[in-house]
């Protein structure tokens, strides 16, 4: 058995499908399902019950994905810590989809002008799906929003956010010198799937006014959400660094009048895991982006 092998294991018991993990990993499915096969001979028991279209981990199988974990983290742990010098290495940084494609190429223009030799990796996923990398140390660092209920990761706030409503250029609320959430509420809303905790953000607001959002649409991405209301088919609730980036003249932005809708983002890193200086380092430039963010970019209330 070696590494590789148990880095495969561990992707086919977290997506418990051989396919999927198959994708993931950027091999072909026979060589994936080869390897589970070797790793199970070598064990001397099955440690997948395969099903039609997933796997799930035998008693064996779960006892095998510990002790894996804790394999790769500690040769993880023991190659990062013999090469940190603080200012050369590899970082792995993670982010959900309402904050990577908006706020981090500024960030990363940034940081790579003061530290050219670190490689960093991007990943984009869920809310849910970070917080397992970090746990499983997979990425170093997640930027996400709060409030997460998990285990084993600490987090830090780095600022808080405003959402916007957002509207096509003729809706009658685009006109109006100032809008509440009692103005939108007999409007139809686009909102993301229920898998992205912006949804959450806007529902919770939303119902702390004792207002039901009603959702016509949902998608999976928020430059879908955005079209969607220039076309007219709802309105919506935006980040304000979202908004800082859309050019398009079919939608206009409103900040709410009174109470705002708002979310903190924050970065997560399982504090189990050895801490290198490059970590602290990251953290540190992350504090100082988002101070300028706050400092030199106040949301208007109209674009």
């Amino acid at each position: 058995m070696d590494t590789e092998q148990l880095r495969q294991f561990l992707a086919v018991a977290r997506m418990a499908n051989i396919t999927r993990a198959a994708d993931a990993l950027g091999i072909s499915q026979p060589a994936l399902s080869r390897s589970i096969q070797r790793l199970e001979e070598e064990f001397g028991l099955p440690l997948l019950e395969r099903k039609t279209r997933s796997v799930e981990l035998t008693d064996a199988g779960a006892l095998v994905e510990r002790r894996a974990e804790m394999i790769l983290g500690i040769l993880d742990d023991t190659k990062a810590q013999i090469t940190d010098d603080g200012r050369s290495g590899r970082l792995r940084l993670g982010a959900i989809p309402t904050i990577a494609p908006y706020f981090l190429p500024d960030f990363l223009r940034s940081f790579r002008d003061k530290f050219p030799a670190v490689e960093i990796v991007i990943q984009e996923d869920t809310t849910d799906n970070l917080l397992t990398r970090c746990k499983l140390g997979e990425i170093d660092l997640a930027l996400l929003a709060l409030p997460i209920a998990a285990k084993y990761v600490d987090t830090e706030e780095l600022f808080k956010e405003e959402l916007l409503l957002a509207t096509p250029l003729d809706h009658p609320l685009a006109t109006k010198k100032r809008v509440t959430l009692a103005d939108v509420e007999p409007y139809p809303f686009v909102l993301l799937g229920e898998a992205h905790c912006l949804t959450n953000n806007i529902v919770s607001f939303c119902q702390q006014k004792s207002f039901q959002p009603v959702a016509v649409e949902q998608t999976s991405q928020l430059a879908t959400v955005q079209e969607l209301v220039s076309l007219g088919h709802g309105v919506s609730m935006i980040p304000a660094m979202a908004w800082r980036c859309d050019t398009a003249p079919s939608r206009v932005y409103r900040s709410f009048d009174g109470a705002k809708p708002q979310r903190t983002i924050a970065m997560a890193w399982n504090p189990y895991r050895f801490e290198s200086r490059l970590l602290v380092t990251m953290r540190e430039q992350l504090r100082q982006h988002c101070r300028q963010i706050t400092e030199s970019s106040p949301v208007s209330r109209r674009r």
